[in-house]
């Protein structure tokens, strides 16, 4: 039966990475003998430019019937002005509530071609392997109620509610527990439970579900400190689970122990391992239609995309050595560039990895 994988390009430099992951999934399939079909479809700016909404009810028809998605990037100051309700956001937003994408896995891994391009010195990050497991569609970016309200002094005040339910941190300390069984079997949940009452009962919900596997190692740490442990001492990490609103936050930190956030891929799954992916960078509006953006944080999640959704681990194993044969090479992108090497094109780059299939 065939499988169904719906892209969305989105908007910023998304329609130009999203091409070349897809010239890798097209080049896999055939090499493969997979099965699955690519649809295009709107989701951002460029769904609000063409029906004037961020998620249009076509988008979200076909994204419940495909067997997986994958995005570009959404967003940018063209779209800024818009009313929050209905910017480009709000169509991520509601395309991960609408689907459940609530387990959200991003890896932070250092390729050793790469050691050179982080900021931090090639001993402290030479060989890591971090996974980020964020909480996606609970907290304070879902929380209710939520505004901006006028004070009877006349003064202007915002306001965010930070909630979770027993249920929701449960299911996403299982997903930790159960990648960090094929791991390195350790778990560190960060929260800030000397503040808010919230993740008092999130330290004490991980601490029950971490009865289940007792063969995991679990540790607590509040959440400024795993932003500094993170640039002094990053490997001291296997896998880290957190909220939305701090999973977003480190994960982007631990992005550049990596040399560059365009190498980072990720996925978000549902219950039943269905999932969205998309790379951890955002649209990038100020090098779109440069074709210099770095294209192997979204070909690298087709990979993530072929193996936990679809079932394709050889497949997914092939894309990811055909990176690291490419990085082998000495191509890089202008974001890892450096002295020595041989600065490419965002359509070079796909080229490259495609080469490197087809060798």
């Amino acid at each position: 039966m065939t499988q169904s994988i719906l892209v969305l390009p989105g908007d910023g430099i998304g329609p130009e990475i999203v091409a070349e992951a897809v010239r890798v999934l097209e080049v896999v399939r055939e090499q493969d003998g997979l099965d699955y079909s690519l649809n295009e479809a709107l989701l951002g700016g460029s769904a609000i430019d063409a029906t004037g909404v961020p998620l249009p009810d076509e988008t979200l028809a076909q994204a419940k019937a495909a067997d997986a998605i994958l995005l570009g990037a959404v967003g940018g100051p063209k779209w800024d002005a818009l009313d929050s309700s209905i910017r480009p956001e709000k169509g991520l937003l509601g395309i991960r509530s609408q689907l459940d994408l609530f387990g959200n896995l991003r890896p932070a891994i250092l390729y050793p071609q790469l050691a050179e391009a982080s900021t931090l010195k090639p001993e402290v990050v030479a060989g890591l392997d971090i996974l980020i497991v964020r909480e996606l569609t609970g907290g304070i970016y879902f929380g209710q109620p939520r505004g901006v309200r006028t004070l009877e002094n006349g003064e202007r005040q915002g306001y965010n509610t930070y909630v979770y339910s027993e249920s929701e941190i449960k299911r996403i300390a299982r997903v930790a527990f159960e990648s960090a069984r094929k791991r390195g079997k350790k778990v560190c949940s960060v929260d800030k439970a000397n503040v808010l009452e919230v993740t008092v009962l999130w330290r004490e919900v991980v601490e029950e579900v971490a009865k289940e596997y007792p063969d995991v190692e679990l540790s607590h740490m509040y959440v400024d400190n795993a932003a500094m442990q993170l640039v002094r001492a990053p490997k001291q990490f296997d896998v880290i689970v957190t909220g939305n609103m701090f999973g977003d936050i480190l994960s982007d930190a631990a992005a550049m122990l990596t040399g560059s956030i365009g190498m980072l891929p990720s996925a978000s799954l549902d219950a039943n391992g269905k999932g969205m992916y998309e790379p951890c960078h955002g649209s990038a509006p100020d090098i779109a239609g440069q074709g210099v953006a770095n294209p192997l944080a979204t070909i690298l999640s087709a990979a993530m995309m072929l193996r936990y959704s679809l079932g394709h681990t050889a497949a997914a194993d092939k894309i990811e050595q055909a990176v690291s044969r490419v990085l082998d090479q000495g191509l890089r992108t202008a974001d890892i560039y450096s002295e020595g090497m041989c600065k490419v094109s965002t359509k070079e780059m796909g080229d490259a990895v495609v080469a490197a299939l087809q060798a």
